[in-house]
């Protein structure tokens, strides 16, 4: 087997939605799919786009997002190491509902929806996993939806970055590191508020020390601070 093969059942056999399959399985999958390598700020694809591939993050990340009418980008959802994105093209191939852009350099595993449907038909058990997998999104959106809705910025903000410790908090001597660098105008954009209610809000939890604002990053000091204002308008 030659080792591009090798290090797809590699990538596979790690992977939540895969990790079950027997060897034989991984084995046949692995041979239907392919790597992909894109450059930061790479357009991977773009809402209206055939949908004909799901893709699973091997290295870098890469944010879901679209535009609205008055042309401000919305982000909807940012994909790191091991994420999947692309699923519900797998299963209905219709045009793409956002677009994919690489965040940093981002390598890709592709599965086309032509080679993975006929094997979702015979594992079931993957089948119900994917099904999960974007129920758990249908779960998010709904989420985000309410938040834009019915909840003033400040507590969108608390949500949001509790979603982000989730995804990317990592524990260190300060506290939660959030491992993504993302300016207060993109932190914005995934929340639904302006930069300036963002900053504001930043600005006063760093000065009563529930968070440090590092070099770009945010170091989340107090998260039960963050949890109380995200539940105080829910």
């Amino acid at each position: 087997m030659a080792l591009a093969e090798q290090h797809r059942e590699a990538v596979l056999a790690g992977h939540p939605l895969l990790r079950h399959l027997q060897r034989d399985d991984l084995k046949r999958l692995a041979a239907t799919a392919r790597l992909t390598r894109h450059p930061r700020n790479a357009v991977i694809f773009q809402k209206g786009d055939p949908g004909s591939s799901m893709m699973a993050v091997i290295r870098g990340r890469v944010k879901i997002c679209t535009v609205s009418p008055e042309g401000r980008e919305v982000l909807l959802n940012i994909i790191d190491h091991g994420g999947v994105f692309g699923e519900i093209a797998i299963l209905d191939g219709r045009p793409r509902t956002a677009d994919a852009v690489a965040l940093e350099e981002t390598d890709l595993l592709v599965l086309e929806r032509n080679q993975f449907l006929p094997f979702l038909a015979g594992n079931p058990e993957a089948l119900s996993r994917l099904l999960a997998a974007l129920c758990q999104k249908l779960r998010q959106t709904s989420a985000h939806l309410e938040d834009a809705l019915l909840r003033e910025a400040p507590s969108r903000l608390a949500s949001g970055l509790l979603r982000l410790a989730d995804t990317f908090g990592r524990p260190g001597p300060e506290g939660l590191k959030l491992n993504i660098k993302l300016s207060q105008q993109q932190i914005g954009n995934l929340i639904g508020a302006s930069r300036e209610s963002v900053n504001k809000a930043l600005n006063d939890w760093a000065r009563a020390g529930h968070l440090v604002l590092e070099g770009g990053y945010i170091i989340i000091r107090n998260r039960a601070m963050l949890e109380e204002i995200a539940a105080a308008e829910a």
